[in-house]
């Protein structure tokens, strides 16, 4: 089984703001290495076959204005493609859109660094009650599922996944991840209080922990 705390490490992130015409935005950037090849990480993440062994059934049509949509999730457009660098598309959840960018590139060790970039409008009182954990922590999982499929090659049995979700390794790993983002708050500039009570709500509603202190400073493990 993989390290949770090593995992977690292994994952940078970033926030930060862009202005876009239609008013401010927040930017999520999230970043991981993996020992595979640029060309092997960039089918992962086109190929309609091979998205479900990692993140989730997907349908649709992934070309250039094509839509796609996973299952039970978001859906959108693929707003542009230039295979193996970078793809972007929009992401249409629950009434709203945003926007996603993955880029890839090769290492000086022949590793392939992914970064996601995850742009949205969100007004300050839902970020003050929610913080980036809202949507960071699940792209945490998304690239902890990258990972492990890229590491062992085999396909993630949704039953297990679920269960492992609900298990002490996976209420830990979300914990860790919260607190990940958590700091990323503060270092954009979040009062650190409002910063931590934001951490403490969203990592209650992911794991069903009581919001108190103990989920706003998570400990390590394996």
């Amino acid at each position: 089984m993989f390290n949770v705390t090593h995992q977690v490490s292994a994952v940078q992130r970033r926030i930060g703001k862009r202005v876009l015409e239609a008013g401010e935005a927040r930017v999520l950037t999230i970043g991981q290495t993996y020992d595979s090849t640029v060309d092997d990480v960039w089918d992962a993440c086109t190929n309609l076959e091979r998205i479900p062994r990692w993140l989730m059934p997907i349908s649709g049509d992934l070309r250039l204005g094509g839509r796609y949509q996973l299952e039970g999730n978001a859906g959108g457009t693929i707003e542009s493609c230039d295979p193996p660098k970078r793809f972007s598309a929009t992401w249409e959840f629950g009434g709203e859109v945003s926007w996603i960018e993955v880029r890839l590139s090769a290492t000086p060790d022949d590793r392939t660094r992914l970064e996601l970039e995850h742009v949205a409008h969100v007004d300050d009182q839902r970020w003050a009650e929610f913080g980036p954990g809202a949507v960071g922590i699940g792209w945490d999982m998304m690239l902890l599922g990258l990972a492990t499929h890229l590491e062992s090659g085999r396909g993630i049995d949704p039953a297990e996944s679920a269960a492992w979700s609900q298990s002490g390794d996976g209420k830990r790993f979300m914990a860790l991840s919260s607190e990940q983002w958590c700091q990323a708050s503060i270092e954009a500039g979040t009062d650190e209080a409002e910063a931590r009570a934001a951490a403490a709500r969203i990592h209650a509603m992911y794991t069903g922990a009581t919001p108190d202190a103990s989920a706003e400073r998570p400990s390590g493990g394996e």
